[in-house]
Order: C-alpha cells, then sequence, then structure tokens
C-alpha cells in the first residue's frame, strides 16, 4: 500500500499554560499542506517482524527510533497481523514545524489499519496516535482543525485556504522544541485564536501570532528576515509553523522567490 503522508502549517499558535505534567496548553490551527514524503507499507515475503528502508533526505539514528517504526511497535502489541516491510521516501525536512515524522507515524498506523482489516475507528486511532506524540493525532482524519490542550484535542474549524498560493521556506537551521517552549512565557490570549482565524486572512497580520517568534526570532534572527522577505513580496500573511524554523506565506497569486531564499528548501504551490 503506497501512501503519501502530507506536513502541515499551522494558522496561529498560542502557548496558553503550562501543565503540571511539564507540557504546554496550546491553540492552534493545524492546515495540511501538499508537501508530502512517499510510504509503503506490504505484507513481508522474507522476515519475521519488520524491515525497514528509507531514501530521500538522511534518516539518522537507529530505526527502532524512528516513529514509523515506533507506530507498528503500538499496533503490534495490541493487534495480530502478519510481518511488514516499510520503505520511506522522506521529503519533508526535520527540524522545520511541518509535523513530518508525525504524519509519517499517522499514516503508518492508517495503512496497516487498511491493509490488514483490522477495523480500528479514527477515534480509537487517534488515541492511539497520541502516545506518540502530540501532533501524530491530527493526522489521523488530515483536516484543518482547531488544535487545543497539548494539540491533541481536536474543533471543526471553518477556514479554507483553497485557491491560495502557498510559499514556504526552511533554512539550514534547526530548532529545538523542547529548547522554543523553555523560552516562551505562556498567556492566556484576550481573545481565542477560534475567533480570530474567522477574520478575512488580510486581517490575519494584524491579529493571528505564532508565540514561539518572539524568542526563536531573537535566537535566530534569519528566521524573521525569511518573514519580513516573504511580506516584501507581497504576502497576505507570513508566519512560523510550529516551532520552526520553516516559514510560509499565503499569496494571493503565485511568487518568484528570490536569491535571499537560495541556501534554504523551498516549496509551494496553490493549496486545497
Amino acid at each position: 500500500m503506497l501512501t503519501f503522508p502530507n506536513a502541515k502549517i499551522n494558522l496561529g499558535l498560542n502557548i496558553v499554560e503550562k501543565r503540571t505534567d511539564g507540557y504546554h496548553n496550546i491553540e492552534t490551527v493545524f492546515y495540511p499542506i501538499g508537501l508530502c514524503d512517499v510510504l509503503e507499507v506490504k505484507p513481508s515475503e522474507t522476515c519475521s517482524d519488520y524491515s525497514f528502508s528509507s531514501s530521500g533526505l538522511a534518516i539518522d539514528g537507529d530505526a527502532e527510533d524512528n516513529l514509523i517504526v515506533k507506530a507498528y511497535r503500538l499496533l503490534r502489541s495490541g493487534y495480530q497481523f502478519p510481518a511488514i516491510d516499510i520503505s520511506l521516501v522522506k521529503q519533508i525536512p526535520f527540524g522545520a514545524g511541518l509535523g513530518g515524522g508525525s504524519a509519517d507515524a499517522a499514516f503508518t498506523l492508517k495503512a496497516i489499519n487498511e491493509l490488514f482489516e483490522l477495523k480500528i475507528t479514527p477515534s480509537r486511532l487517534e488515541k492511539i496516535a497520541a502516545k506518540l506524540g502530540a501532533d501524530c493525532p491530527v493526522f489521523i482524519r488530515n483536516k484543518p482543525v482547531f488544535g487545543s490542550g497539548i494539540g491533541n484535542v481536536f474543533a471543526p474549524v471553518d477556514v479554507s485556504l483553497k485557491g491560495y498560493y502557498l510559499l514556504l521556506v526552511k533554512p539550514e537551521i534547526h530548532v529545538s522544541t523542547p529548547e522554543a517552549y523553555s523560552m516562551v512565557t505562556p498567556e492566556k490570549p484576550q481573545i481565542s485564536l477560534s475567533e480570530l482565524i474567522k477574520q478575512p486572512i488580510s486581517e490575519w497580520k494584524n491579529t493571528i501570532k505564532n508565540d514561539f517568534e518572539i524568542s526563536v526570532f531573537k535566537r535566530y534572527p534569519y528566521i524573521e528576515k525569511i518573514k519580513n522577505e516573504m511580506y516584501r513580496l507581497g504576502a497576505l500573511y507570513a508566519s512560523m509553523s510550529g516551532s520552526g524554523s520553516a516559514v510560509y506565506a499565503i499569496f494571493e497569486t503565485p511568487v518568484e522567490t528570490l536569491p535571499f531564499f537560495e541556501t534554504c528548501f523551498v516549496s509551494g504551490g496553490i493549496l486545497n
């Protein structure tokens, strides 16, 4: 079974409060985008457990530490199905705030569930995915949602970027998510993001923010320069995604990228 785990962007991200368990409660809108990895899961004819191979962007570390394998192990602990071969073409950059690893894990759960007809409901899959990481559950249903809690409590959101153009730029900078959280002072917003997102996109620049930007921009000023350049190019809205380092912009028409971005990973296209 061939699947295409896609990235997401965060439309706004408020760090509301620090929890007693060390995590943070947030408000954000998760929005799927077209940048994808390629994941194949199929019954194995040669192994008794699993095999895992990857190409594209290099994946460091032991396979057992990969979220894809952790997803497989988690399902294997509760359900019966044959050994599998897993292969991944990695195209979503790491350390970008795009949820690539989380998407790979969630799509692994969905692929195994469908391939072997395990009949696990989406709600149950979301609960399983939550054990792998806060971003994983959103990729089960894979549609725009308002996220709260630690990013795993979802509510419908009426927002569509269909027909707009996305420019995504990821510099050669890795932002550690724990480090980014350690530099943020949580604060409950006066107006919930769930209300602000209803405004016209042209208003978002003045009302919707990513709380990580203040501290991340201070430590990595080049990321802020990317955002400023996007506005100079005519973006309706630009923001860092998640804890960075990727920055995205929404345009009404296609935009020519400039030499300013030539050392960065650049992606984009029309949004659905």
